[in-house]
């Protein structure tokens, strides 16, 4: 018997299978109160979308938020080339069921014009931000939702849920407004924007029960499945054309899934047998580490990765 069911059944009164579903009505709430302030506050707002299971889930919101009418921003994908193919296929299949319009900005676009240059390590998520802010600067847009969540990472759980960048998309944080009783400032000079987080305030282990809750769809590599890999820097990385082991490092078949998905050349995956969403609920209640510092190389280029990448204008 899934949670839901067991929520469904339970009888009147206190009794400890309830808390789960009072947690998630409440977190529920406040995502699509803090989704309508903005829409009703700014004039052009868009959402990150790249097909993981935050940005799914904060979309699940968003089409609650304003139904029976179809949700009234666009979409926003910072693709870095090196995205895993099985994710860029459920995107576009998620946005076309939905009718709604994508706007993508190519990192590769960038290296081939000479604007961005590759790194020595590979990975490429460091370099989303130019093509963020521009697409942000393009299309005008004064508000933008991410699905950044405060258990993830310390640079993270110091921002507000709405969050002032300046003229460069820059975020200073001793530059931040109190939020208190659910009350949002979104104020802002001309220029600027705010980023906006309506699942700041959810864990791993919230977004996992609630995809269970609303049979939300995600893509299969969320899931076990086998998948050739090799093991640097204590994490498994997959084989493929962005993710090349070396002369010294073997490559074996395992069963994995991705706990959470970003640019190949630094996501890892995780040993796992979580075939279903409850059996990947089971297991990410019983983790002891976050799903980035157990599975982002790139979160390990310093103490202050995060904070260092958001002050320049990342998520």
């Amino acid at each position: 018997m899934t949670v839901t069911q067991e929520l469904a059944n339970a009888p009147a009164g206190p009794h400890p299978t309830t808390a789960p579903r009072q947690v998630l009505d409440a977190l529920e709430a406040e995502s699509i109160h803090i989704l309508r302030e903005v829409v009703a506050e700014f004039d052009r707002p868009a959402m990150l979308f790249s097909g993981g299971k935050d940005s799914v889930v904060m979309l699940h919101l968003a089409a609650k938020a304003f139904w029976p009418g179809r949700v009234p921003f666009p979409l926003l994908h910072v693709d870095t080339g090196h995205n895993f193919p099985e994710v860029l296929e459920f995107r576009d299949q998620t946005v076309e069921r939905l009718g709604l319009r994508l706007e993508v900005a190519s990192v590769q676009d960038y290296i081939d014009s000479g604007e961005l240059s590759e790194r020595a390590d590979g990975t490429r998520n460091p370099l989303q931000t130019t093509p963020l802010l521009d697409a942000i600067a393009g299309h005008r847009f004064d508000a933008v939702f991410g699905g950044g969540r405060r258990d993830e990472d310390k640079a993270r759980a110091k921002e507000r849920i709405l969050s002032l960048r300046d003229e460069f998309g820059q975020w200073d944080p001793r530059n931040q407004r109190p939020e208190l009783w659910n009350l949002y400032n979104g104020r802002h000079p001309v220029g600027h924007h705010v980023r906006a987080f309506p699942i700041s305030n959810w864990t791993e282990l919230d977004i996992w029960r609630y995809i269970e809750r609303e049979a939300i769809a995600l893509p299969g590599i969320y899931y076990a499945h086998e998948r050739e890999v090799f093991t640097r820097d204590g994490m498994w990385r997959a084989v493929g054309e962005f993710s090349e082991p070396t002369a010294a490092e073997e490559v074996v078949r395992r069963t994995v899934r991705y706990r959470t998905v970003g640019d190949m050349s630094c996501t890892g995956a995780v040993l796992s047998d979580a075939g279903t969403v409850t059996d990947v609920v089971a297991e990410v209640a019983a983790s002891t580490l976050t799903e980035r510092g157990a599975t982002r190389a790139d979160d390990r280029i310093s103490e202050a990765a995060m904070e260092d990448r958001k002050k320049d204008g990342y998520f």
